[in-house]
């Protein structure tokens, strides 16, 4: 039979209501009583690493949930993480980079509704993530949740209180489960030995436009972050209108040795910036970076990955376009 450690960090899966709202308060031992059909098919022993409201989860708390997986790794033939749903596609992405090549599978999973409801998805989600936990043909790091399979990098939160409150964005869900059956449909099982990395810079920026935005707030990120990703319009462009100072700003820093990533705010799809001239010229005159069809919270984890261990530019262009876990698919334009 095989053994999963099961690591409570927080989350509506584990909160009680109380006079503010609700808040993680059930334990993980807590969790097992409400899934005890799992006895059939695992052995699960229980980790309370923390309890924490996913909205409050920082790049310090990956680097502990990365830690714990690689110091119980030997002792275990799979992991699943009870995870709050806010903040759960950033987890999953960056321990697709933290935790790489895993034979064993590492399992983020979490509710809308809290477990000890009468009415809730919980149950359901934490004993399918069980279940996949525990199959022989599962590996990496993926989201399991309202009986879909997500690769890590893919899995965005789409839907604030549904059920079906994630999607798997520019790539097919790994599998599905539906009546204790684990339905496999593109995914390789990953043989050898995992790559294990500890630290995270967390000093990367998120940009986003909107019209009229002053330039200046540009600068200004470049001030605090190591790296700026900007959230660009369609298929990603930088304004040029006489009233905006970006190329100026991004040829400042650019010199200063920062990274700038450009990405869409559109979800499905990915970015082009081959298409307009706003994004052709910018792209061609700085060599800035695109992210192509990986989502943001992929490009963002990578990003504090890739800048924990190399700042030189094209060590970071060759490892942000190296496919870690199915995350870009896009040939580099």
């Amino acid at each position: 039979m095989k053994k999963i450690l099961l690591i409570a960090t927080g989350g509506t899966i584990v909160s009680r209501l109380g006079k503010n709202g609700l808040a993680p308060q059930i334990k993980a031992d807590e969790l097992l009583n409400y899934v005890p059909q799992c006895r059939e098919f695992c052995e699960v022993q229980t980790l309370q690493l923390m309890n924490l409201d996913s909205t409050n989860m920082c790049p310090r708390d990956w680097e502990v949930i990365a830690g714990a997986i690689r110091s119980h790794y030997e002792e275990y033939d799979g992991f699943v993480i009870c995870h709050g749903t806010d903040t759960m596609a950033f987890t999953a992405a960056v321990l697709s980079y933290m935790i790489q090549n895993s034979p064993k599978p590492v399992v983020l999973t979490g509710s809308q509704k809290p477990i000890d409801l009468e009415i809730t998805d919980a149950r359901t989600n934490l004993a399918d993530s069980l279940l996949y936990a525990a199959d022989e043909d599962s590996s990496g790091v993926s989201i399991v949740f309202d009986g879909k399979v997500i690769a890590g990098t893919r899995a965005k939160k789409m839907r604030t209180k549904s059920y079906n409150a994630f999607s798997s964005i520019n790539y097919p869900c790994l599998a599905v489960i539906r009546d204790g059956n684990i339905l496999r449909y593109n995914q390789t099982k990953l043989q050898g030995k995992p790559i294990f990395y500890d630290k995270l810079d967390s000093r990367v920026g998120v940009f986003k436009l909107i019209p009229g935005v002053p330039s200046d707030i540009l600068d200004y990120y470049f001030r605090l972050f190591d790296a700026v990703v900007i959230e660009s319009f369609g298929t990603g462009g930088i304004p040029d209108a006489p009233y905006y100072r970006f190329a100026e700003i991004i040829e400042k820093w650019r010199r200063l040795g920062k990274i700038l990533v450009m990405c869409t705010q559109v979800t499905n799809e990915g970015s082009d910036m081959s298409v307009y001239e706003v994004g052709k010229s910018v792209k061609n005159k700085f060599g800035l970076l695109e992210t192509y069809d990986m989502t943001l919270e992929a490009a963002v984890t990578k990003l504090m990955w890739i800048l924990s261990f190399t700042h030189d530019r094209d060590e970071v262009r060759r490892l942000f376009y190296t496919p870690v876990n199915y995350d870009i698919l896009y040939p580099v334009r």
